[in-house]
């Protein structure tokens, strides 16, 4: 299962607000063995806004969603949620009665607007004021708060997923090249890439005074030091320098 984000606001693109998100999730799928595929930042427009769901919700993948679930006129994840995926948006009764519960009275008539989600939503609990995120499928959308979201993801993680673990790449070898550029061992590079398909090949050039090129194999052990090996031969044969990272 790959895992993807989203990370929804005008703001963060504007730099009115610093994305504080990625690295979190980072870091808390890493505890896990897991690591992201992919992640989108984007703006509070509902064209930009539908063309990243419709994308991300024709998927299989898990994805964790930040932002836009407010009430005002620029939070359009919920409403979004909805039309990309052909349903209503109806009152939540377990959202509701969180809201109520916290709010009472004054929940009305403009914070209950938030217990309003998707057909066929299921609520994540928010522990800082009651107000619910919603997953649908496999997609988990949640406040922009750091301090909200981030204890709602782990919730979901802990709750729904804790048996998705120890997915990334178990082992790692890092080699650096110098004396040679990275098209002199494209064909090589491919070479691995097709009789390898498992592995994770990345090629990362370093400029200065002396250029090298930092290239990793991720994958299991066994194919790693097979394919690497077919790396150094080439190195060696076109006469460059490499040593282990």
């Amino acid at each position: 299962m790959n895992i993807g984000a989203l990370i929804i606001g005008d703001e963060i693109l504007s730099g009115k607000r610093q994305d504080k998100h990625f690295a979190r999730l980072q870091s808390v799928l890493a505890e896990r063995g897991l690591e992201l595929s992919w992640t989108f930042i984007v703006g509070d427009d509902p064209d930009q806004l539908e063309r990243a769901l419709r994308f991300s919700m024709a998927s299989e993948d898990l994805v964790f969603s930040f932002g836009g679930i407010g009430a005002t006129p620029d939070d359009r994840t919920r409403q979004t949620v909805a039309l990309v995926n052909d349903l209503a948006i109806i009152p939540h009764p377990e959202a509701i009665a969180e809201i109520e519960a916290q709010f009472g009275e004054s929940a009305y008539p403009n914070r209950i607007l938030m217990g309003y989600l998707p057909e066929g939503s299921e609520i994540i609990p928010n522990p800082i004021n009651r107000v619910p995120g919603f997953s649908l499928k496999h997609h988990h959308f949640m406040p922009g708060f750091p301090e909200m979201a981030w204890p709602m993801f782990e919730w979901v993680l802990d709750n729904q997923y804790d048996s998705l673990r120890d997915l990334r790449p178990k082992s790692e070898r890092i080699i650096t090249i110098t004396k040679g550029r990275e098209s002199d061992l494209l064909t090589t590079m491919n070479d691995i890439v097709n009789q390898f398909p498992d592995l994770k090949l990345s090629s990362l050039p370093h400029l200065g005074e002396v250029p090298f090129i930092e290239l990793s194999l991720r994958g299991d052990q066994a194919q790693i030091e097979t394919a690497m090996q077919i790396m150094i031969d080439a190195v060696e044969a076109a006469g460059f320098v490499w040593e282990n990272h």
